[in-house]
């Protein structure tokens, strides 16, 4: 029978699979949205911004609070943990690449959604093949014993409210 904090544990891996797709569910609206042009400029480059803080948040919250919790739990998993490191500070290097270009298009008055959506299509890339190693090696380990101290509010609260 599992215990509480099993149960737990679960959960907060079903949680994270729920954080990253929100993720993806907004990077491919906003890609669509960018091809089409439904939505005027100004809305565009609000959802995009957005979308950038919503990430960039995630990945604070990972990098500051379950990457720890889970190498003091689990020492063995620091090759991993330093590959997803990694990962978020490319990713966090494209994330700066969009702002500016928002922000640049924004008083410009004539943004270059061209060159904001390849950004953008070298993001959701990295972002799948990220989010599918993380999902495939950090979920056993949430899985099987990680204590939810503080962290969770801060991976999956990206968007204001804590996920359920």
């Amino acid at each position: 029978m599992a215990s509480r904090d099993g149960d737990r544990a679960v959960a907060l891996s079903q949680q994270l699979a729920q954080a990253h797709q929100e993720l993806r569910r907004r990077i491919h609206r906003i890609r669509t949205d960018l091809g089409r042009r439904r939505s005027s400029d100004d809305v565009l480059l609000t959802h995009c911004l957005a979308f950038c803080a919503a990430l960039s948040a995630h990945h604070e919250g990972e990098d500051d609070g379950m990457f720890s919790q889970l190498l003091r739990e689990r020492p063995d998993l620091a090759p991993t943990v330093a590959k997803l490191v990694e990962d978020h500070g490319l990713m966090a290097s494209i994330l700066s690449r969009v702002s500016e270009l928002a922000d640049r298009a924004a008083r410009s008055r004539g943004p270059d959604l061209e060159a904001i959506g390849r950004e953008l299509d070298g993001l959701a890339a990295i972002m799948e093949s990220h989010f599918g190693y993380e999902e495939r090696t950090i979920s056993e380990a949430l899985d099987e014993r990680t204590p939810d101290t503080d962290w969770p509010d801060m991976v999956f609260g990206f968007d204001g409210a804590r996920r359920s």
